[in-house]
């Protein structure tokens, strides 16, 4: 049975047919976060440090760290991004002690964050396309680390799915000309957005089932991608979970997060309670009104997705004796019980003074 082994220093996390599915936590990411973006040219890391443990409080098994920030003061990434994804990686490291998944289109950063990585770091990644190939696949196997692949090549992102089938064959046997093994490629068959491509659901799980059957490999995919675009998107990717995990997908690149609720929703909410009349106590916090509306925590929480797979793990019988969903299911630990979430799941440890 295909095994893909991720290390860190002191934990494992194995993607496989007959594995629990794995979550990639995909936060640690400036693209399309201007916030995070300023911030990181800046060197303020502070946003990095409570994504990195909200994401594993939150149930991740392996942390994606992208340093693609192209900075104002330098435009070039291949100056800029291979320190940063150094610093990054260190940071993360000192924090929690889940195996990463080094992501960057900047070889110079992949190799950067190989080498400050501790243990057997995921590649993201390797596509289909020649110079690719080339460049990525020597630091593959000079690093012996699984590569996540994805099913584009010079021709760009085919919508037909036989041609993307072909894409990722033609990675894996690229690859085994370096001695690379297929248990160690990752392919990530592109999720195209439901709103856009009818089929696009339908595709995936026919592409999942085939890669498993005649590559025997594991699979892997930007979750969210097939909400984009539509409204009650988490409504839409909790369905989609469940189902690639019943086609044979093994993990996913995502938010495990449910992110806080925000001042300001809170605020118009307090106006709509007291324009109905409803008189709130005065000592009434923020947590408490926000749970006693419905309108989630004012603390990171791992989402609705989260919930979603750890109920398909149980259903598939990769939860042994239902353990982690009796533990994700616990109320939230009691104040002073330091990296503890609704799941009881650790989130993580300063290893530093």
């Amino acid at each position: 049975m295909t095994r893909t082994v991720v290390e860190s220093k002191t934990k494992t996390a194995v993607l496989g047919f007959d594995e629990p599915f794995c979550v990639i936590g995909e936060r640690i990411n400036p693209t399309g976060r201007k916030k995070l973006a300023a911030e990181l040219e800046a060197g303020d890391f502070s946003t990095v440090e409570k994504d990195a443990l909200a994401q594993v409080m939150a149930g991740a098994d392996i942390l994606d760290i992208n340093a693609g920030v192209v900075y104002n003061s330098n435009p070039n990434p291949n100056e800029t991004e291979p320190p940063l994804m150094t610093k990054i990686v260190k940071l993360v490291q000192e924090l929690v002690d889940v195996p990463l998944c080094i992501d960057s289109s900047v070889p110079g950063a992949l190799e950067a964050g190989l080498a400050a990585a501790e243990g057997r770091p995921l590649l993201n990644s390797v596509t289909g396309e020649e110079e690719r190939l080339e460049l990525v696949l020597p630091l593959v196997k000079k690093y012996n680390v699984p590569v996540v692949a994805i099913s584009n090549d010079d021709t760009g992102i085919s919508e037909d799915p036989d041609v993307r089938f072909e894409v990722a064959k033609k990675i894996v046997q690229r690859a085994a000309d370096y001695g690379i093994p297929a248990h160690d490629i990752v392919v990530d068959p592109l999720v195209m957005p439901i709103g856009a491509m009818a089929t696009a659901g339908q595709q995936v799980f026919a592409l999942v089932r085939r890669l498993r059957l005649e590559l025997g490999v594991n699979t892997t995919c930007g979750a969210s991608n097939i909400s984009f675009g539509l409204p009650n998107r988490h409504g839409i990717n909790n369905a989609f979970l469940p189902m690639a995990m019943g086609a044979g997908m093994t993990s996913a690149i995502m938010n495990p997060v449910a992110l806080p609720v925000t001042q300001k929703a809170i605020a118009e909410k307090k106006e709509q309670v007291l324009a109905a009349g409803i008189i709130l106590p005065e000592e009434i916090d923020d947590e408490t009104f926000v749970t006693l509306f419905g309108l989630g925590s004012t603390l990171p929480r791992p989402g609705k997705e989260m919930e979603a797979i750890r109920a398909a793990n149980l259903l598939t019988n990769n939860d042994a004796h239902g353990g982690n969903w009796i533990r994700f299911n616990k109320p939230p630990a009691a104040e002073g019980e330091e990296g503890r979430g609704r799941g009881g799941r650790a989130g993580g440890r300063r290893r530093r003074a």
